[in-house]
């Protein structure tokens, strides 16, 4: 974590608050997750330093460019064409762009022509794990994702695939930007 400086993955306007625990803005009602939770989350892949890995939500890149230090290739999906533009900068300026491959899309859908993958982890809640990323996933692969049970309550979920099946369980309650696509996050109803 040490080696990824947060400060050159947050605007200007936020940069004095880039070494605190806090979630901050990035733009387009998008948010940078506070270093604890990214290093959570990323202890959870089990990364070794050969594996393929495919993460949703690129928002500003910070978690692209850790994932890049652990990882042989990193895949990111940003549904965002100016976040992806500007993630690739911040990449770029950082020194980390050589083993990562930003890609604009609907990351719902994964990564297909890339798959499998070795860990997936998306950085937004989804109602429950879109199929198609547990196909995606090698045997023996593992996801990290965001998932909102029901109203006001969301839980940091991990999973391994074990032949055609995916074990879970619950992490860490958490709070993230809603997942937005063809599988993404549908509110729950209030009647």
């Amino acid at each position: 974590m040490g080696k990824v400086k947060r400060r050159l993955f947050v605007p200007e306007e936020v940069r004095e608050y880039a070494d605190e625990n806090d979630s901050l803005p990035i733009g387009f009602n998008q948010t940078i997750s506070q270093p604890t939770l990214v290093a959570l989350m990323t202890e959870l892949l089990e990364l070794k330093g050969n594996e393929r890995v495919l993460e949703i939500g690129t928002g500003s890149g910070y978690q692209a460019a850790i994932l890049s230090l652990l990882a042989k290739e990193v895949y990111t999906i940003e549904r965002i064409p100016e976040l992806a533009k500007q993630a690739k900068k911040n990449l770029k300026r950082a020194g980390f762009s050589k083993n990562i491959f930003v890609i604009v899309g609907d990351g719902t859908l994964g990564l297909p022509e890339k798959a499998p993958f070795d860990a997936i982890i998306v950085t937004a809640k989804g109602n429950e794990i879109p199929k198609c990323l547990i196909e995606q996933l090698k045997d023996g692969g593992r996801i990290v994702i965001p998932l909102a049970k029901k109203m006001g309550e969301e839980m940091l979920i991990f999973g391994r695939k074990e032949g055609e099946k995916l074990k879970t369980e619950n992490i860490t309650e958490v709070r993230f930007v809603p997942l937005i696509g063809k599988y993404g996050f549908k509110k729950f109803l209030l009647f």
